[in-house]
C-alpha cells in the first residue's frame, strides 16, 4: 500500500503546504536529511487553534491541535519530495512545543496527537525519537507548534 493510499485509508486530508511569513525556509535538506520548520496549530477550516492548555484547552484538544500539526508536517514533506511520499526513508524526530500553564504537566500526552499520526502514515518508518516542551507563549497565540527531521532515500 502506498502512503498516499494509507492517507485516504485513515480518512486523513492533507493541508496545504504553506511558504513561511518571515526569514526562513519551510523545509531544508542536508543530504538525505530533510528539516521542516515549526507546524502551528490550525484547523481543517484554515483557523488558528489558539489557547493555553491547562486554561483555555484540555488535553484532548491540545492532542487534536498537535495532530493538525503533524498533518502540517506532512503536507511540507510531500511538497519538499516532489509530491512523492515514497521518497521518505525514516521520520528521525519531532520537537513539540505546548503553549501552557505552568502546572500543566502533560505536554507529551498533546504532542502524542503528533507522533501517532506520523505513525500511523508512515509505519514503523514513522517511529521517532522527540521531545515534548512547555512553553508559556508561542506565535499569534497558538496553543501547540512542532517541528520534525526527516532520512529521505
Amino acid at each position: 500500500m502506498t502512503i498516499e493510499n494509507k492517507i485516504k485509508e485513515l480518512g486523513l486530508t492533507l493541508p496545504n503546504a504553506t511558504d513561511p511569513v518571515g526569514s526562513y525556509l519551510a523545509t531544508k535538506f542536508v543530504g538525505k536529511i530533510l528539516y521542516i520548520s515549526g507546524q502551528i496549530s490550525i484547523n481543517e477550516k484554515g483557523e488558528l487553534i489558539k489557547g493555553k492548555l491547562g486554561k483555555d484547552l484540555k488535553t484532548e484538544e491540545g492532542y487534536e491541535a498537535a495532530k493538525r500539526c503533524g498533518l502540517s508536517i506532512v503536507s511540507q514533506v510531500k511538497k519538499a519530495c516532489g509530491d512523492d511520499l515514497s521518497k521518505v526513508k525514516s521520520c528521525v524526530k519531532l520537537t513539540g512545543f505546548v503553549n501552557s500553564t505552568e502546572d500543566f504537566t502533560e505536554q507529551p500526552k498533546v504532542i502524542n496527537g503528533a507522533s501517532e499520526l506520523i505513525v500511523s502514515i508512515f509505519g514503523d518508518a514513522g517511529m521517532h525519537t522527540r521531545a515534548a516542551v512547555s512553553t508559556n507563549s508561542l506565535p499569534l497565540g497558538v496553543s501547540v507548534e512542532v517541528d520534525a527531521i526527516f532520512e529521505i532515500n
